[in-house]
């Protein structure tokens, strides 16, 4: 059967490395971003798969183990979204075995998001509390943050997403969180491999999160990641996403059963609503919890996704740089992006936002790349309060634009393009050609 297998991967290798890309300049996409397999990502997964094993098991605990240090952080969980770490993030908050906030907590968290930085806490039964962005990060305004700190006592916490892997600034954030004994929630779904003054986003959170979805920095298809330093706080998470499980055999030692548990104690009085019952310990719960597992072959393809990660932050950083200088002569029209002094963002994308009084709007000049393909992306749901699902939400703040100015602007002016490892020299090459023959007519 070994041999079998062998000649199973080999055809696999050999089929991965006859695909050709083959692109053609205006008759191709040039994609934002997309995952960047090679054969070792298939052989990874059909192994794992012809194995039998399918769940969270030993591949997935060697991910944990392996990626909590990207993220700064010495715990970590496994799950199978960034929105669903996101959820086990804010989730854990609300946990008595976590934080144990009551409902209806204060978390401040930006009007200029994606949905599901907030819907975790609006799920969880807590209060969002939003405020303003500013230009050109598009991050949440500290002034604001500082101000409602001052005036409401009752907030509890902080949560948002550093923009495009781009942090505000984490030395004014940090001196808030402590001056108000805050809980930091730090989404760094889109901040892989970015630094603030030399420490990595991901690590300044009590918890922080990250995501593996197919345009992040890595991917395994669908994934995500919660991270913290706190061994309960871990602890709560895990049994969350594993239906609220008391038992700790996937963090500790994952597979089938009949290897033996992690605690040597599978049957014992574990009901302390029925201590003379001897259960189980598979099925006691300690969590009103969700099934959030990934499959174990996402942590195979992802251990191999990250040998990978130093090419795929080089790449994004490089592309970058050549974005900032096809854009660079047209700045009169758009903020370009721009990154706080003392940090060293591994980018995600490459946001514009068109000036007001410029002579085209945001529909103008993506209609251009479009037609072009050249792929465009708004930057997520600009005002979230301007959504249908959200517009409930909105009726304390009065004017959406009055109250939140800058929002405003980001919902009809602001875009982005890409900047991963796909973007060759060649496609980089037409995306410039395309933009100065947009802005040579005008």
């Amino acid at each position: 059967m070994s041999e079998k297998l062998e000649q199973i991967l080999d055809l696999v290798s050999e089929y991965v490395s006859e695909k050709d890309d083959g692109w053609k300049a205006g008759e191709d996409w040039v994609s934002y971003s997309g995952p960047q397999f090679d054969d070792k990502e298939y052989r990874a997964a059909i192994e794992v798969l012809l194995s039998g094993w399918l769940i969270f098991g030993e591949k997935s605990r060697e991910f944990e183990k392996t990626f909590s240090p990207h993220l700064g952080k010495a715990q970590g969980c496994l799950t199978n979204s960034g929105s669903s770490a996101n959820l086990l993030a804010v989730s854990a908050l609300r946990s008595k075995n976590g934080f144990n906030l009551p409902e209806g907590s204060k978390i401040i968290t930006p009007v200029v998001c994606f949905p599901t930085t907030i819907n975790p806490i609006i799920q969880n039964g807590f209060e969002p509390v939003f405020v303003d962005v500013t230009l050109p990060d598009l991050n949440l305004d500290l002034d604001q943050v500082e101000a409602i700190l001052e005036s409401d006592p009752d907030i509890r916490g902080i949560m948002f997403a550093h923009v495009l892997g781009n942090p505000p600034d984490m030395d004014r954030l940090m001196g808030l969180i402590k001056k108000h004994e805050l809980i930091f929630v730090e989404d760094a779904c889109d901040a892989l491999g970015s630094f603030y003054d030399g420490r990595k986003l991901g690590s300044f959170g009590d918890i922080s999160t990250c995501s593996f979805f197919p345009a992040h920095h890595m991917t395994m298809g669908e994934g995500g990641f919660v991270a913290t330093d706190n061994v309960r706080l871990n602890k709560a998470v895990t049994s969350i996403r594993d239906w609220g499980r008391a038992c700790y055999c996937n963090t500790a030692k994952p597979g089938n059963v009949t290897g033996g548990t992690a605690c040597g104690n599978r049957f014992k009085n574990w009901l302390t609503g029925m201590p003379e019952a001897v259960y189980d310990h598979r099925y006691v719960f300690d969590e009103i919890g969700y099934n959030l597992k990934p499959l174990d072959l996402q942590a195979a393809m992802g251990l191999k996704q990250l040998d990978k990660l130093p090419d795929f932050d080089a790449a994004r950083r490089k592309n970058f740089s050549r974005l900032y200088e096809i854009f660079k002569p047209y700045e009169k029209y758009l903020y370009l992006p721009e990154a706080n002094e003392k940090a060293d963002p591994c980018w995600f994308a490459f946001l514009m936002t068109v000036k007001e009084g410029s002579p085209f709007n945001r529909g103008n000049i993506v209609s251009h790349f479009e037609k072009n393909k050249i792929q465009t992306r708004s930057y997520f749901a600009g005002n979230i309060l301007a959504h249908p699902g959200y517009n409930h939400l909105a009726e304390p703040y009065g004017d959406l634009g009055d109250m939140f100015p800058v929002a405003k602007i980001v919902t009809f002016n602001s875009f982005f393009l890409g900047t991963f490892i796909g973007l060759t020299e060649e496609k980089l090459d037409y995306i410039q050609s395309v933009a100065d023959s947009f802005f040579g007519e005008l």
